[in-house]
């Protein structure tokens, strides 16, 4: 490619556009903040087909909205053809953006892609990235499989920050954003175009697109768990920092296991055209633990350059507050909590549980935490993640498809404060260490010496407890207590689905 081709397509892109299409309650905050803070002209809105351009807005929030911003939000989504105002279709904003970011949620993302590959090929646009902000594991209903959508397109960006709805109509207030893609140019010149929007929304870049959408459907099901936490222990303020410490650190340790298994991992590193570590913020590695030939190795991964934001995004999820409402999954979260409490016992089916967050104004298709929970299973056996790393959301996914008898156990490791922070202690030890802790707890007895004899010789393999072992039977001891009793729940029930 010659120099002026070259020269071209980059003030193109200096210049270039971003489209938003679907239009739900974040990007439409999104572009208000835009129409805030800028007159607008570098963002492009277009609705579906059936949904109105500001219709996530409730009357009460439009009502206390300013009438200019919401003019110069009106042009965003709109365009003239024979001298009349006409709204945008997806299809005007490839012909007219640089990047195209389908909005919506799990429920039409995937025919939303289909839609814009068509179009970009029909349209003679092959250049316009396309990206998605959607936070939950898709699935095929032929295959049975459960996957992150970025996994399956390779092309596909994401972006994702933490931005509260209510906040982003805040003049004042500032967010970190990221923009990734499996090409770290795509990745620098996506950010850079999405910077401009405004000049309170900082955007990053990084590559981590399928690790970044994982940590986002993850997070997703942790805000679950911490909406749970703020609001069934909120007369327990020593349990809350451990618990929401642990649901952070799962996160990324989950989508640390996801990037080392990635088979595309040696073009990841080896075919950029920009340096990993010279993308995004200054947290360059993320780390792993793997079990390699029975030793324990830890592998960095530089494809986290821009962890910060996600890190932020996850935080910021999980947290309560001072001003306007919570994430809507920290909501169900609550309304969990308030289940526990008013009918001492976890919800009898995840239809009581929706009926509940209905009546509370929260609509189905928005919670995304609850749509990734349901595959849960097969998400832990596709991307081998441990049970020690994920031991929160597979506590959150028993309380709501366990049997009675399951639940019963782990309603009482949730409701009290004593027992669910041993879970949290213990839970996170690896099945073996646990077993070898508890035959050292036993060393009278001959069968614990020779697993502990057994264990310091090495004469077996990591799996050096058989199957005939307590611990891996049917039985659970009802003098152990709950949380160890919800662990081996937890061993035997989620490890039968995956």
């Amino acid at each position: 490619m010659s120099n002026d081709v070259l020269s071209q397509r980059i003030n193109e892109l200096e210049s270039g556009k971003v489209g938003f299409y679907s239009i739900g309650l974040y990007p439409a905050s999104l572009a208000y903040n835009c129409a805030m803070q800028t007159d607008g002209m570098n963002l492009l809105l277009a609705p579906r087909p059936g949904r109105k351009l500001l219709g996530a807005f409730s009357e009460e929030v439009l009502s206390g909205m300013d009438s200019e911003h919401l003019k110069t939000m009106k042009r965003m989504g709109s365009h003239l053809e024979d001298y009349k105002s006409v709204d945008n279709n997806l299809a005007d904003l490839i012909l007219r953006c640089e990047l195209v970011v389908l909005s919506a949620n799990s429920n039409h993302i995937e025919k939303d892609l289909l839609e814009a590959s068509r179009l970009k090929k029909e349209l003679n646009r092959e250049n316009v990235v396309l990206a998605c902000l959607s936070g939950s594991f898709s699935h095929d209903d032929i295959t049975n499989e459960s996957y992150v959508l970025c996994e399956k397109e390779s092309s596909l960006g994401f972006f994702s920050g933490f931005h509260r709805h209510g906040a982003l109509r805040n003049p004042l207030d500032s967010f970190t954003a990221n923009f990734c893609h499996p090409d770290s140019l795509t990745a620098f010149f996506g950010a850079r175009i999405l910077d401009k929007l405004s000049p309170n929304i900082q955007v990053s870049s990084g590559v981590h697109n399928v690790e970044g959408q994982y940590i986002k459907a993850a997070k997703n099901m942790a805000s679950i768990f911490a909406g749970f936490g703020h609001t069934y222990h909120q007369d327990n303020p020593g349990l809350l920092p451990t618990l929401l410490t642990l649901l952070l650190e799962q996160c990324l340790d989950q989508a640390a296991t996801v990037s080392m298994i990635r088979s595309d991992r040696d073009k990841l590193y080896n075919c950029q055209p920009l340096p990993l570590t010279e993308l995004g913020y200054g947290v360059q590695k993320i780390e792993a633990a793997l079990l390699k030939d029975g030793d324990l190795k830890k592998v960095r991964d530089h494809t986290f350059a821009q962890l910060t934001a996600m890190v932020a995004d996850v935080r910021g999820s999980m947290m309560l507050p001072r001003t306007g409402s919570p994430t809507r999954n920290f909501q169900a979260g609550q309304v969990l909590a308030n289940i526990m409490l008013s009918q001492k016992r976890c919800p009898l089916s995840l239809d009581e549980f929706l009926e509940h967050c209905e009546s509370t104004g929260l609509k189905q298709g928005a919670l995304e935490g609850l749509k990734s929970l349901k595959y849960w299973p097969q998400i832990l056996s596709k991307y081998s993640i441990p049970l020690h790393d994920s031991s929160m959301i597979n506590l959150l996914y028993m309380s709501i498809y366990g049997s009675s008898e399951q639940k019963a156990v782990v309603f009482h490791v949730l409701s009290k404060s004593r027992e669910l922070t041993s879970y949290c202690q213990e839970s996170v030890r690896p099945k073996h260490s646990r077993k070898f802790s508890d035959a050292l707890d036993n060393l009278n007895s001959a069968e614990s010496m020779t697993k502990v004899i057994n264990i310091i010789k090495r004469i077996q393999n990591t799996s050096f407890f058989d199957s005939n072992d307590s611990i891996n039977s049917n039985y659970i001891d009802p003098s152990q207590p709950p949380h160890i009793q919800a662990m081996f729940l937890i061993e035997r029930s989620i490890s039968t689905k995956i």
